[in-house]
Order: C-alpha cells, then structure tokens, then sequence
C-alpha cells in the first residue's frame, strides 16, 4: 500500500491507537517527513511544527509541551489532532492557514489564504535597529507600510512609535480586510488605518518620517519552483516580474517624493542584495543586520533616492 491509500489507512489507524500528547508528536513528526513538508512559514523543521499544531490544536500554551506529553486525551482530542494532521500532509496547507495565526515575536496576527503568512525581518529592526537614522521613538509622527498585507508592520510601527499615525498600503482589497481584522485586534483603528491603493498612487501629497516596506520581490523562475505550500499565498504578493525587482523600481522610483526632509525609507528584499546592488550601482544602500543571510534589508534617507 503506497500513496494517498497509505496515508488514509495511517491517519484512520492513528485515530483509534493513538492515546497521549507523545503519541501524537511522534506520529506527526514521523508522517511530515515521510510525507517531505517544506517549512518557512513560522518553524523550519518537523519537529517543531508538529508540536505547534498539537498543542494549538489541544489548546495547550505554546510554550510548555513538556508537562502534557503524557496527559492521556480523549477520543474527541485526538481526532481533532488528527484531523489536522492530515490537512498538513494532505493539502500542504502551511501551518499558519490551518490554525489561522502567525506570531511575529510577542504579536499574534490572523491570517487567512488572502495574504501571505507574515516573515518579515523588518519587524525586528523597528525597536532598536534605527537609532542612527531616527531620534527616538517619540519623533516619527507619520509612517508608512507599503504591501502591508495582514497588517502585522503596520501594528508593529504603531507599537514602536507611540505618536505616529500609520497608514496601511496595499493594492489587494481582500489582504485589507485581513489588515482591519487585525488593526482591530490591536484596538488601533484610531491610529492605524488601511488604504487600497497601488503603492503610492493613492497617497497624493502624503509625506512620511519613515516608510517601510516588505514587497514581493521572489523573481520568475523562483516562483516557478515554489513548492506546494508557498503557492497556497496569493502570487500576486510573492512575485515580482522575471527578476523580482519591478515592485522595488517603483518605490524607488517614487519614494523620495513622499519622505520628509530627514525621512528613511526601509525595504526588505529577501535574497535579492546583489541584484538590487547590480541595479542601482549609484545608490548607497546601507544594509542593516537582520539576523539571517537570506533576510536583506536596505535603508536610505531621502537625500540619497533619486529625485
């Protein structure tokens, strides 16, 4: 028996023989190899993201497995286990959409297969990753988030920069209802307020201390090789024209026009440094520490963009 027949036999097997938290974290771990998931969208391992879905899925902390391991579950418990499980391995849903929440450091966000699971590593930097460049928390009273998506650097500037009104970006209408979810969540829709717009054509006169952005950039031939769970996100969203670059153009193109006069602009680029470098060999991008090789991410105050 091989295939989806295996995969149902298992699944139905686990149901009725499957009894403890271990139980359950030993079958997921061992099913998502076999089954060769890919990570990226919150946990970077089987491991890990098997004991996520458990514990979400019992409605246990996230951050105390071990206590529970051997807490016997009741039948309701474990199919409702399982059935997630399966949904993993079946469907290569990332974990995200399944539970539908992604963390970014302490912040929780809703998200749903109308925007793509937030990984910025912009949201690391805003607290202390940009004392060169801004006075201090107090000083930005305008920012702005292009392709904000779920709204999660959006939220995160609001927190960040206590007196800052923020305005959300992002061409995508149903991404904007996922965006007002959260803002709401958060009890920011006073400071926080979502705009349909593509990129800056909607802002008119707008000026900006600061504008963050984390834009598609995945170029052709990537999106072409994505695996299953990455085409579940909006394309629209992840790609960016055969090199990744036209979405960056543009708000290079027209950034400078909405910053104040000492304002910055931030952009993450994923893996794409040498080709924006190989672009634009005139500007001089400083690019910021955002703990991983693959997490670059540029800034550049007004006075360097092109006019």
């Amino acid at each position: 028996m091989s295939g989806p027949s295996k995969n149902c036999w298992m699944f139905a097997d686990a149901r009725r023989n499957l009894s403890t938290v271990r139980d359950l974290l030993r079958f997921a771990v061992s099913r998502f190899d076999e089954a060769g998931l890919v990570y990226g969208h919150g946990t970077d391992n089987a491991y890990d993201e098997a004991a996520y879905l458990v514990l979400r899925s019992l409605h246990l902390p996230l951050d105390r497995l071990e206590p529970f391991l051997d807490a016997r579950l009741l039948p309701a418990e474990v199919s409702a286990v399982i059935d997630v499980l399966e949904q993993r391995v079946r469907d290569r849903l990332p974990a995200a959409y399944l539970t539908h929440e992604a963390w970014l450091g302490d912040y929780r966000f809703y998200v749903d297969e109308r925007v793509i699971v937030p990984r910025s590593h912009i949201a690391g930097l805003l607290d202390h990753g940009l004392t060169a460049w801004i006075a201090g928390s107090d000083s930005v009273g305008r920012a702005l988030d292009l392709c904000t998506g779920s709204g999660c650097l959006a939220i995160l500037l609001a927190h960040a920069f206590p007196n800052a009104s923020v305005d959300a970006v992002d061409i995508s209408a149903p991404a904007l209802s996922v965006a007002r979810r959260n803002i709401e969540d958060y009890a920011l829709s006073e400071r926080v307020r979502p705009i349909e717009s593509d990129l800056f054509a909607a802002l008119t006169e707008r000026r900006y201390e600061l504008i963050i952005s984390n834009p598609p950039y995945v170029p052709g031939n990537a999106m072409r090789a994505l695996p299953p769970e990455y085409r579940h996100e909006p394309a629209e969203a992840l790609g960016a024209g055969e090199d990744g670059l036209e979405v960056i153009r543009r708000i290079l193109q027209q950034a400078k026009q909405h910053l104040s006069p000492r304002g910055v602009l931030l952009v993450e680029v994923g893996g794409q440094r040498n080709a924006v470098e190989l672009a634009y060999p005139q500007l001089e991008f400083t690019w910021l520490d955002a703990g991983a090789e693959d997490a670059a991410v540029f800034l550049l105050e007004r006075a360097q963009l092109p006019g």
